[in-house]
């Protein structure tokens, strides 16, 4: 099973792919940065979003996407276009058949961390220990979205197991 995580931003957005293995080990196939500038228009942003998540599918094949939950945001501007990003995001998966899943930051953090408040750094740390990387994935937007790829596949192989 091989799992697309996305942490969605308007002017960054993280991506990660995990692979789920044999006995359930977890392995980083990719992750990186999408980043769209500042100052470009919402709609070419939210076309590099696309056209750059369009690009991981087709080289590795998920069979899910996992993004995060929307939250709620303090200025409705950034609210809005945040959710014009998520929607690229889905859009992309949908039109690649992707079974879709969606996380909350808070579940992302405490089935990574242990701590549903963790910082960045931690998380990143403990995506790096996880996924037995030699650094911690950079920008935090990738080990984010790396974050969410392992919450997606730790749920999963959970729901399996209750499921027997």
């Amino acid at each position: 099973m091989i799992v697309l995580g996305v942490d969605p931003g308007s002017h960054v957005t993280g991506y990660g792919v995990v692979e789920s293995g044999a006995g359930g080990t977890l392995r980083a196939l990719a992750w990186g940065a999408i980043r769209a500038p500042r100052q470009a228009p919402v709609g070419e942003r939210l076309k590099k979003i696309a056209v750059g998540l369009r690009a991981v599918i087709s080289a590795h094949h998920p069979d899910t996407l996992a993004i995060e939950e929307s939250f709620l945001a303090a200025n409705p501007r950034t609210a809005l276009i945040l959710g014009m990003a998520r929607g690229a995001v889905m859009l992309v998966g949908a039109e690649a058949g992707l079974a879709m899943r969606e996380y909350a930051a808070l579940l992302v953090k405490k089935t990574v961390a242990g701590y549903g408040h963790a910082g960045k750094d931690q998380l990143g740390l403990m995506v790096r220990h996880i996924l037995a990387l030699k650094q911690t994935p950079a920008p935090h937007d990738a080990s984010d979205a790396l974050a969410i790829a392992v919450t997606c596949l730790t749920l999963m192989r959970a729901e399996r197991r209750m499921a027997r």
